[in-house]
């Protein structure tokens, strides 16, 4: 498996739970929210203040200084590397900041001034995406997969269904008819949070309307990613894929058993069709007793981009182009499982990958219901980051589980589903099924390699943490430096995304949790135990929670390194200039190779989300810290031991905690017998009634002031 880079999702650390009075409010109990109560069938709700009332006024994201960039470059990157191997680097990074970079970076703030339209990362970032070749399955696509409805009776999959499709497109018109309350993140929500507030904002200038928030701490986020959540898929195109929307498209794809279906969920008026219909013609696809094709098209999309742009060539002038404007036009993919789910393991796998024919991996994003009603967002990761993912996802669980369209006593309408859904049937020629089967090989033996597992730290979360006054996500990234180094011995590369969402077009920012703090600390626990006193220990994590906490507040202002040094890179290649030394350096290419790339997620609405390693000899580290347990799920591929590493992570934790309450861990014996959840049907029924919140997938929002 070549070495990849993993482009993320989601919203990291400590996913800000302040941050819930804005992005994921929709599913906080008790919010309150600037707007009336519009025709509930059709719409979430209408705000008064207008969905993009601050987008013309968003500030620009800035460019760091070149000398900032190569000083927190080589900051991050003296843990990686010996006295010598640092001196080579730095000598590389001064040479750059004071010759071809400083002309790159001058060439790179001129081209930004020409374009006060977007952000100088947007284009380069898209381009990035949309350049790889590599298969979107593992590679970049994650999945956040939601907690049950709190009736359960309601998590039947009909039920279910029907209320999750009749909630997103009341999302989708709620956010196209301006009525979708804007993202802001409140630092003052008892000024700012208030309907005052909103009467008042609305009547500001879109020009000026960002100042107006900025008045009272209020901070709105850009939105500009949202439109393409609906009637999108990226179309395999032969050296860089492309981003299609058809806003006019009014049907909904449901995949089941490898078949494709098609109906409306819009009727010609511009209204939600009947949800008594909707159910019914869902209905009608579950009694479908069609068996999974011979060749299921659904593998397709998982290939390499360059083959399946080949292929979809073929399928095209194979006489396909109609039933495949058809999937790519419809507003969302709706994917009906045939199983039940076993456990968390089992989920993950599902919801991540699957078995390969019920998926359409290109869809802006899939909606998959298990048989059991388990619900997932599975998002193809091209068009935007996690930010308007995790919105929907709030709104649509609220929605569906406190405005339900139909109850399980509900009966389908009596309509003819038979005319009013088509089954779509695809012509296949002999090089295209041999396509097919080629692409389901490699699909599964990629699946194959894939380990995911999962751990409950129970003795302690986020309020003990904040008591002692150090920073929640600052001590999980610090058991994860010091898993790997009691598992592997090394300090290694590791990537934490920061959403920069604060900014017009911002995309994320990387924050390094690796630093000469962490790896001070971890050698002390893990190879120098006996001399340390706990005081010494306690000091110790108290300098990585201080030095973490910058990053991430640096990281979400836009003052990382990772973006401006990779513009500066595109930039050169742009302008035909040969690859400056600090790119050829090996220590830059070893920085950039991810082996712990992390995560975390908090949400109402949110069980369990995953992702895969970002390199080959990598960890996919999914995590949340929750008020009085830790939850850490991790994948791997053979290079590495998932279960041992979970095992240190658990370890870890119980000697930082044990450190923090004055308890001395060289008296405690190694207890990683402890670690809890394998998988069982036991740990999967407690940890879904239990848990509110949970980790997420790759790149990420900051909440600075939650970490």
């Amino acid at each position: 498996m070549a070495t990849r880079r993993r482009l993320l999702l989601l919203l990291s650390p400590a996913s800000c739970l302040r941050r819930t009075k804005a992005l994921g409010a929709a599913a906080a109990p008790g919010l309150r929210r600037g707007y009336s109560s519009a025709d509930s069938s059709q719409h979430l709700h209408r705000s008064i203040v207008p969905t993009m009332h601050f987008q013309q006024s968003l500030p620009r994201l800035p460019i760091p200084k070149l000398e900032d960039t190569v000083r927190r470059y080589l900051n991050a990157q003296k843990p990686l590397l010996d006295d010598d191997q640092f001196r080579k680097t730095e000598e590389l990074g001064r040479s750059f900041e004071h010759g071809i970079g400083r002309e790159l970076h001058e060439q790179l703030v001129a081209q930004d001034k020409q374009n006060k339209h977007t952000s100088y990362i947007s284009g380069a970032w898209f381009d990035m995406y949309l350049s790889s070749r590599e298969s979107v399955v593992l590679n970049f696509n994650p999945f956040m997969s939601f907690n049950p409805d709190p009736k359960a009776e309601y998590n039947d999959q009909l039920t279910r269904a029907t209320n999750m499709t009749v909630s997103a497109i009341r999302f989708l018109k709620t956010l196209r008819a301006g009525y979708l309350e804007p993202e802001i993140f409140h630092l003052n929500p008892d000024k700012s949070d208030t309907q005052t507030f909103r009467r008042l904002i609305r009547f500001v200038p879109s020009s000026l309307s960002w100042f107006g928030a900025y008045m009272v701490n209020a901070y709105p986020l850009d939105m500009s990613q949202y439109f393409r959540l609906f009637n999108s898929t990226r179309l395999p195109k032969l050296s860089r894929d492309e981003l299609f929307t058809d806003e006019k498209a009014k049907h909904l794809l449901v995949l089941r058993n490898g078949n494709f279906y098609v109906f409306d969920v819009i009727d010609r008026d511009g209204n939600i069709v009947k949800p008594s219909e909707i159910q019914a013609h869902l209905k009608y696809i579950l009694s479908d007793n069609s068996p999974a094709p011979a060749f299921p098209l659904a593998y397709l999309p998982s290939e390499n981009r360059d083959i399946w742009a080949l292929l979809r060539q073929k399928l095209l002038d194979n006489g396909n182009e109609e039933v495949l404007q058809k999937v790519d036009s419809a507003v969302f993919c709706l994917c009906l499982d045939d199983f039940p789910i076993k456990d968390l393991v089992h989920l993950s796998h599902t919801m991540l990958h699957g078995d390969g024919i019920n998926r359409w991996y290109d869809k802006s994003f899939n909606l998959i219901l298990s048989k059991d009603g388990n619900a997932a967002i599975h998002f193809e990761h091209s068009w935007g980051d996690g930010v308007a993912v995790l919105r929907f996802q709030n709104e649509v669980f609220k929605d569906s589980t406190q405005k339900p369209a139909v109850t399980p006593q509900s009966q389908p309408a009596a309509v003819d589903s038979s005319s009013a859904v088509q089954k779509l049937s695809f012509k296949l020629n002999d090089a295209l099924k041999a396509g097919i089967t080629k692409a389901k090989q490699n699909f599964d033996a990629t699946m194959e390699t894939l380990t995911l597992d999962f751990i409950r730290f129970k003795k302690g979360g986020k309020k003990f943490l904040k008591q002692k006054k150090i920073s929640p996500d600052a001590v999980a990234q610090l058991s994860f430096q010091m898993a790997f180094l009691r598992q592997y011995g090394q300090t290694v590369a590791t990537y934490e995304s920061c959403s920069t969402a604060a900014f017009k077009h911002g995309r994320t920012e990387t924050i390094r949790p690796a630093s000469i703090y962490t790896k001070k600390c971890t050698e002390a626990f893990v190879r120098r135990p006996p001399k340390h006193s706990t005081e010494e220990l306690q000091q110790m994590i108290a300098e990585c929670s201080k030095y973490h906490s910058q990053l991430t507040k640096e990281a979400a202002m836009g003052q990382g390194f990772d973006r401006h040094l990779f513009s500066l890179r595109c930039l050169a290649a742009s302008k035909g200039i040969p690859l400056p030394d600090i790119y050829q350096d090996q220590a830059y290419a070893q920085l950039n190779h991810n082996i712990l790339s992390t995560s975390t997620l908090s949400s109402p609405a949110v069980n369990i989300g995953g992702f895969a390693p970002v390199v080959p000899d990598g960890l996919g580290v999914a995590y949340g810290v929750h008020d009085d347990w830790i939850g850490c799920s991790t994948s791997s591929y053979p290079a590495r031991n998932v279960h041992e590493f979970l095992q240190c992570v658990h370890k870890s934790l119980e000697d930082i905690f044990h450190v923090l309450e004055d308890t001395s861990i060289f008296q405690l014996k190694d207890n990683t017998s402890a670690v809890e959840g394998k998988g069982g049907e036991g740990d999967y029924t407690e940890l879904i009634q239990n848990s509110n919140l949970i980790w997420r997938s790759q790149a990420g929002f900051n909440c600075i002031w939650e970490s």
